[in-house]
């Protein structure tokens, strides 16, 4: 692992700009430090062939209890944190006390005290609430340096290790360890404590998780019950990686700590070389597979050590295929994106697989072509404003001439987008915006005020003697979406009293669970005539909904693509959708961007002109592309995005 470390460094250093600064170094290890908690608690439990699924829902729930006591309670910070300890406490031991007293197995109960940990968490917020405006002493410890260089969280990172060291290597309970990895029975019959050692680190694993959430919520800016979602398998394949076995017995704490940086020098290289973020889950789930497969080779070689070059055969050629499909790809996509002196500008849609994002890249790579200018289009795959705010960081030190992101959550990457505009780089948002001084302009769609009033006399249109109408959403944290929400309401209050609003429902901008949203809600509310879905993904798994149902009285009107609805609309499920063109959208981001960069928007600007878009108001500091569409029958199929 070492060696693979150092040729990844050697690789990247050559390939990815600013790669092999001191700056970039230090940023490395900040964004490992609260992986790195989790694989350093996670590297003794694996060793006694244990294994903590609880750890990310620690973070969550811990955070947002945080956030009570800080926020709602108003306690001190120092209390709220000593409090957030001992809530790692009692989640540890819930583990311990299921494992090490009754003996039941690892892997289910922390599998449960995963979604019990993740369900408080999401109880106490309803899945919407996050808590943001935490002082700024307190926002030190997750973004402060000493020097300006080396981050305040890593020394306490750094102490943490040092301890586990003297646990795991220097002690006789360390010792114990790996002799109830080799085999629990045996240490039992040994004379060593096996419960009260597996119940030490399943609690220390606890306490460890919860200090990890301190950090994180530093770092972010941000409380919320989704904090640290899939951080137990980043963790467990950072151990892994670095030699730990999952059959236990074997492992060591340096180990873990160079499979942590090799994930985390592979995600930042990559990021940096601007390849896709998807490619860093495909390699590092091949490396898991590699590395597991080649542990279990070892041990079969110790009974038949004449296969062992046989069985190495095609490990080798499996790593060797890798490394060179990366180096190959990464050395043709960066020269396509970052080759030359042409200005880059970085885009970032809220989650790359979704299809309003997917469609307004191809006006954004248009707007690219039309420039000449390199555009870097990357983002979360899911909704993640952790993931957000390390592209940014990334871009950052890239050195990128433009950022233009749409935000998932505004309390957690503003500090990071002002952290740009003080490093000179221009800041646009769009489809949903930043606080207003972490940003140059917002690229506004249409105003919250044109989109609720254009679904609200849609459904008066579709509703002329009123009724009952549901609201279905994305997440119910959208910053965007709960101002339509907001503006649905006030045009109904203020022009339409004879519509009722009887329930608002989450979808996180799923189909399937907008499906399953507007079953529930038909079944709840059986005189609801109307179904409103501003998510673009979810507008099918309403109308299908509605469909299956048989329910000729219930409409369904909301914002999504017309090429995803065009089947609904014609066989009368979707009665309209209103949207702007997405394509028109994307193209902005990038025109606007480049426009900024070089400087051509001058203070106090009341319009642009944007290429084919002609002249464009901006209004303050938001550029408006103009009034929402409406799509039916007459328009659907002229139209293509």
């Amino acid at each position: 692992m070492l060696g693979a470390l150092l040729v990844e460094c050697v690789f990247f250093a050559a390939a990815a700009p600013s790669f092999g600064t001191w700056g970039n170094f230090f940023e490395v290890l900040r964004f490992s430090v609260e992986l790195g908690l989790l694989a350093v608690a996670l590297t003794p439990i694996l060793i006694t062939g244990g294994i903590d699924l609880s750890v990310g829902s620690t973070i969550g729930v811990t955070a947002v209890l945080f956030g009570v006591m800080t926020q709602t309670l108003h306690m001190h910070v120092l209390v709220a944190i000593l409090l957030s300890l001992f809530i790692g406490v009692a989640a540890g031991a819930l583990n311990a006390a299921l494992i090490a007293g009754l003996r039941l197995p690892p892997l289910i109960v922390t599998l449960g005290t995963y979604s019990l940990y993740r369900g408080i968490a999401e109880g106490i917020t309803h899945g919407a609430v996050s808590f943001t405006g935490f002082p700024a002493n307190f926002l030190a410890l997750g973004q402060g340096y000493f020097w300006h260089v080396v981050p305040v969280q890593l020394p306490l990172f750094v102490a943490v290790v040092a301890a586990y060291w003297v646990l795991l290597h220097r002690s006789v309970i360390g010792r114990s360890l790996f002799a109830i990895g080799f085999n629990a029975d045996g240490a039992r019959y040994a004379g060593i404590p096996v419960r009260k050692r597996l119940a030490l680190i399943y609690v220390l694993s606890g306490v460890v998780a919860s200090l990890a959430a301190i950090i994180y919520v530093a770092h972010l800016g941000l409380a919320k019950s989704d904090l640290g979602t899939g951080y137990e398998l980043q963790a467990i394949a950072a151990v892994v990686l670095g030699g730990t076995s999952v059959f236990g017995g074997r492992g060591t704490l340096f180990g873990s700590l160079l499979g942590l940086l090799f994930l985390s020098v592979l995600q930042n290289g990559m990021h940096l070389m601007a390849l896709p973020s998807e490619m860093y889950g495909v390699l590092t789930g091949a490396l898991l597979l590699l590395i597991v497969s080649a542990d279990r080779l070892r041990t079969r070689r110790a009974a038949k050590p004449n296969e062992e070059s046989k069985s190495r055969t095609p490990l080798i050629a499996a790593g060797a295929v890798a490394v060179i499909a990366l180096m190959a790809y990464g050395a043709l996509h960066f020269r396509s994106v970052g080759s030359g002196h042409r200005l880059t500008i970085a885009v970032m849609p809220k989650a790359k697989g979704d299809p309003y994002f997917m469609s307004a890249r191809a006006g954004a790579e248009e707007a690219a072509k039309e420039l000449h200018v390199n555009l870097i289009w990357d983002g979360p795959t899911s909704l993640d404003a952790s993931q957000q705010n390390e592209l940014v960081e990334n871009w950052i030190t890239r050195g990128v001439d433009a950022i233009v992101v749409a935000v998932e959550n505004k309390g957690s990457i503003s500090t990071v987008l002002r952290k740009a505009l003080a490093r000179g780089i221009p800041v646009l948002t769009w489809d949903a915006d930043a606080q207003s001084d972490a940003r140059d302009y917002f690229l506004n769609q249409a105003t919250p005020e044109g989109i609720g009033t254009a679904l609200a006399d849609e459904a008066a249109r579709q509703l002329p003697n009123g009724g009952q109408y549901a609201i279905v959403t994305g997440p119910l944290s959208a910053e965007n979406q709960n101002n339509w929400i907001r503006a649905i309401k006030a045009r109904v209050a203020a022009a339409h009293p004879n519509l009722k609003l009887v329930t608002i429902q989450p979808s996180d901008d799923d189909r399937d669970k907008a499906f399953n949203a507007t079953q529930t809600i038909m079944k709840a509310y059986p005189q609801v005539k109307m179904i409103i879905t501003i998510s673009a993904p979810a507008v099918p798994g309403s109308a299908e909904a509605v469909e299956q149902s048989g329910r000729k009285d219930v409409d369904v009107i909301g914002l999504s693509l017309p090429s995803i609805c065009r089947t609904y609309i014609h066989n009368g499920s979707v009665q309209a959708i209103y949207l702007w063109n997405t394509a028109d959208l994307g193209y902005l981001t990038v025109y606007a961007g480049t426009l900024k960069a070089e400087g051509k928007i001058p203070a106090g600007a009341t319009s642009i002109h944007a290429g084919r878009l002609g002249e464009l108001q901006i209004q303050g500091s938001e550029v408006i592309l103009g009034k929402p569409l409406r799509i039916s029958k007459d328009n659907v199929d002229k139209l293509n995005f």
